[in-house]
């Protein structure tokens, strides 16, 4: 008994005096940061930013860890977490700048804005007495002026065609609401049509509405766009997909070596567990987008569209600091129902081959052909219900591929786009003619079928490129002619009716929403792909 007393007496004075150094170890190693930090601040030969230095520092030491361990100083996280949490305080307005002006898009429904009388096609010229229009100011520029607590003025002149003098209006700025639904439509007499650009606070809510509308008009498939969704919140993520599911099926786990395993279940509140689903993907669509669409694919519950998605698995945690900046570390690995990993490879920190990851793809003719990706058998994964085969390591490889579409591409094309000139003449066109346009087009179905983009616009398109000293190429142009005039119409039906109208229209040149609307629609050969192993990935 005494030699078992003196062993368990030992090994506590063991035990406690390694945890003791252990403690003292990181001890030291904070006193040293501070002792550098102290020793900079008071002996350097020049003035010195202390805050800027304490950024530096953290900066430094999160670029060491993996891609996505970050800092944000404080305005950056403002900016970052808004969009995330559903609302902001503003005026209620969609905008663009063309030509050094304020245009606005669309006025939000309910707003501080629309209660006032500012309408589309309005052009902000005055805010608070400041000229803004035509000072070649920047749009974070002119969202810090509109923007502003709830319950404070903005007082803002406005030129609207046909007006002779500049109008007044005095604005009670108001909670805005950030929508995460682009688009929500009938695509045929049982097809819906939901498009989700990222996972926010308010994105559950807006899916069930969005689906509830939907299935009232008759649909009993759906067809879900994913392509360029970022992602955004884990538990939104978890959310949606137990829209899909029956109860008691994991969702994803995460898993870190200071983080143990966590399981999400899906529960019994599922509202669109039967009936077809089409999930459509692109090396854009990340983390959350990728937690939804892997656990749909390895429940064998709806079919994957599209391009092999952009590969990230890592879990990132909030950590708010005193200044309003915030740290995200990274704390975990997600892993889909099968155990698939989704993080793509990378080396320790933010290396240039990860962030030049998407560029290599393209150069290596995978976004062009599946056949360039290859998985090794170690990466192979079976699906829980077909025992279909999928693959690890490195994003979702989908059920069906679809090629980036390049037919109407052209180097002409791409330089009207990035000088802004498609969406200017679409908005100069509006502006001009919207009485005419609201009269003649009651619902964007009519306009769809009827509006053709006038030749004069086509006109006034190259005259604009001339004066910005874009070449013109005959071949290049008459290549991508179709797109464009097909862009201006449906920029002109954003504005004319809603968000909503623009993808109605655009998506008449989306390969993989035309491939998912055509495999959706076929009962042999859907039922085919999630009965059959992954041709793709084989």
């Amino acid at each position: 008994m005494k030699s078992s007393m003196k062993h368990l007496v030992l090994f506590l004075l063991i035990f406690c005096m390694s945890w003791v150094s252990v403690l003292a170890q990181k001890d030291m190693e904070a006193r040293k940061l501070q002792l550098a930090l102290y020793a900079i601040n008071n002996l350097y030969v020049d003035s010195t930013n202390q805050a800027k230095l304490v950024e530096d520092a953290i900066t430094g030491m999160l670029e060491k860890l993996d891609p996505h361990s970050t800092y944000t100083n404080p305005e950056e996280t403002k900016e970052m977490t808004e969009p995330l949490a559903g609302n902001f305080d503003g005026i209620g307005i969609q905008f663009n700048m063309l030509t050094d002006t304020v245009y606005v898009i669309q006025v939000i429904s309910g707003g501080p804005s629309e209660k006032v009388g500012l309408m589309a096609g309005d052009r902000i010229v005055e805010v608070n007495d400041s000229v803004i229009a035509g000072v070649k100011m920047s749009t974070p520029e002119v969202m810090k002026r509109l923007r502003g607590p709830k319950g404070s003025e903005v007082h803002i002149k406005v030129k609207r065609g046909g007006e002779p003098k500049l109008l007044d209006f005095t604005i009670t700025r108001g909670k805005i609401p950030v929508y995460s639904i682009d688009a929500a439509y009938m695509a045929d007499k049982k097809t819906g049509y939901i498009k989700l650009n990222r996972f926010a606070a308010s994105s559950t809510k807006e899916f069930k509405e969005a689906l509830n509308n939907l299935t009232r008009k008759g649909m009993t498939q759906l067809i879900l766009d994913l392509q360029g969704n970022g992602g955004g919140y884990l538990n939104v993520a978890i959310e949606l997909a137990d829209e899909f599911l029956s109860r008691g099926k994991l969702i994803v786990y995460t898993e870190g070596e200071k983080q143990k395993r966590q399981e999400a279940l899906s529960t019994y509140a599922g509202s669109f567990e039967d009936g077809r689903l089409v999930i459509l993907v692109d090396e854009a669509s990340a983390s959350a987008s990728e937690i939804l669409s892997g656990a749909i694919q390895d429940w064998d519950r709806g079919i994957i569209i599209g391009r092999r998605t952009f590969g990230k698995g890592l879990v990132q945690r909030p950590i708010p600091l005193p200044d309003g900046s915030m740290i995200r570390l990274t704390v975990a690995r997600y892993y889909t129902p099968t155990g698939r990993c989704i993080q793509k490879p990378y080396e320790k920190g933010k290396g240039e081959e990860y962030a030049h990851d998407l560029m290599s793809r393209y150069k290596h003719g995978e976004l062009m052909s599946a056949d360039s990706i290859h998985f090794p058998d170690s990466l192979k994964f079976q699906t829980l219900e077909k025992a279909r085969t999928v693959y690890g390591g490195g994003g979702i490889m989908p059920d069906v591929f679809v090629p980036i579409d390049t037919t109407y591409n052209s180097e002409y094309h791409r330089s009207l786009i990035s000088n802004g000139l498609v969406n200017r003449v679409a908005m100069n066109y509006l502006d001009q003619h919207r009485e005419e346009l609201n009269k003649r087009y009651k619902k964007v179905h009519t306009y769809k079928e009827r509006f053709v983009v006038p030749e004069s616009v086509m006109n006034d398109l190259r005259i604009m490129a001339d004066n910005k000293k874009i070449a013109f190429k005959e071949e290049e142009y008459s290549r991508s002619l179709p797109l464009i005039r097909l862009q201006i119409k449906a920029l002109i039906a954003r504005d004319l009716f809603d968000t909503t109208s623009y993808f109605y229209i655009i998506n008449d040149v989306n390969q993989t929403y035309q491939e998912a609307l055509r495999l959706i629609n076929d009962e042999i050969k859907y039922d085919e792909i999630l009965d059959k192993p992954n041709k793709t990935n084989e």
